[in-house]
């Protein structure tokens, strides 16, 4: 049974047509309305086609339907939805080893900070007694190294032993070494020394502070997360594959990553060897270079990923489970024509992670409706059974 549904042919259009054909006088012929119907067609807009449907852009829009394309490739390929995400090893968490009194906020989110600048000072008693043992050994060293210099000078005049000297050395080097270990506590404690009773919380990297999770005056405590910071010129994109398509991946391969009109090309930075418990998937991430700052973390993509080796899917077009329906016992896909979609019947092949192999049908460069095409195939439906009652 042919499916067909296009733009109906106005009746008004029509109706003019069959007066016009009887003002002059004559008998018509017995197949007049057929021909001017046929010709009516062809004049009013566009000829009806088999499995057409007229959408504009704005419904398409409106119904939620999303565009994908098939890929085509010899050795097979993935298209994957995925989801920008930082750069594991361009973010960070700041946090403060001591708990206090937050008394300054040098950023908020979005703002830029460099490595080793000052995002927040906090107000404690543990501050204050870190900052004077500091204060303590440094000026212990102070005198330990006068000593030493009297010392040096006294031996050098033949005044003093050299035992004494020596113990002026070491006394010297202890100090010198007290000093360093009171500078690492306040290091430890997530920041460097202010006023005696205050700590400076600093950035560990240059970025951006994408997260902030105190505000001004509040009190915290040890350990507690202040900030993050991501350095977003490499962002990275997770896909998750099944066993069989993951070993097909290595890395340094190419990703491609679009969404709308942007595309960009990521490349592979790790392919687990370890499948999730939960999903018995294998993670594999891709860093893209975002220096011109185009993708955003937590942005949905459409991921294309170009498999090695292998003869499943080679020589076939793959399209994503979404973009598939049956109707009427027959696989079909929604291809996007000029003036809406055409359902287009397939010939399917074995399945590869979210994608379907198909073997005929397709030349492999159309554009499908992927997401939601099930409102097509409801939409084809009731265009058959509107044709098929007249």
């Amino acid at each position: 049974m042919k499916t067909r549904f296009a733009a109906v042919l106005p009746l008004t259009l029509a109706a003019a047509l069959a007066v016009a054909g009887c003002s002059g006088g004559d008998p018509a012929p017995e197949n007049a309305d057929a021909g001017n119907t046929a010709q009516a067609g062809k004049e009013g807009g566009h000829a009806e086609e088999e499995g057409e449907i007229e959408l504009t852009p704005q419904q398409i829009r409106a119904a939620g339907i999303e565009l994908v394309r098939a890929v085509r490739s010899g050795g097979g390929a993935l298209t994957l939805p995925a989801t920008i995400e930082g750069d594991p090893q361009g973010m960070q968490v700041v946090s403060a080893a001591i708990g206090g009194r937050v008394v300054s906020l040098t950023r908020n989110l979005g703002q830029s900070v460099g490595r080793g600048q000052t995002l927040a000072v906090i107000e404690s008693r543990e501050a204050a007694s870190l900052n004077a043992e500091i204060e303590a050994a440094r000026a212990r060293l102070g005198l330990a190294e006068s000593n030493l210099r009297r010392e040096q000078r006294l031996f050098n005049e033949r005044v003093s032993p050299e035992q004494d000297l020596i113990a002026a050395r070491t006394a010297a080097t202890e100090a010198r070494i007290a000093l360093r270990l009171a500078q690492q506590q306040v290091a430890a404690a997530g920041g460097q020394g202010g006023a005696l009773n205050r700590v400076s919380i600093a950035s560990p990297l240059s970025g951006q502070v994408v997260a902030r999770s105190v505000t001004l005056g509040q009190t915290v405590a040890a350990d507690a997360e202040l900030f993050r910071v991501a350095d977003l010129s490499r962002v990275a994109v997770t896909l998750a594959l099944s066993p069989a398509d993951a070993g097909r991946v290595r890395p340094g391969s190419d990703i491609e990553v679009v969404a709308g009109e942007r595309r960009s090309v990521a490349r592979v930075d790790f392919v687990s060897p370890i499948l999730d418990e939960a999903t018995r998937l294998a993670t594999v991430i891709a860093v893209i270079d975002n220096r011109l700052g185009q993708w955003r973390v937590g942005e949905p993509v459409t991921a294309s990923i170009r498999l090695a080796g292998g003869d499943a899917g080679a020589g076939s077009v793959l399209v994503p489970q979404s973009a598939v329906q049956t109707v009427e016992g027959r696989q079909m896909v929604f291809v996007r024509t000029e003036h809406g979609f055409r359902a287009t019947p397939v010939t399917l092949g074995a399945p590869s992670g979210d994608n379907v192999a198909v073997t005929s049908g397709l030349r492999g460069d159309e554009q499908l409706a992927g997401a939601n095409s099930f409102t097509l195939k409801a939409e084809l439906g009731k265009g058959e059974a509107e044709h098929g009652g007249h």
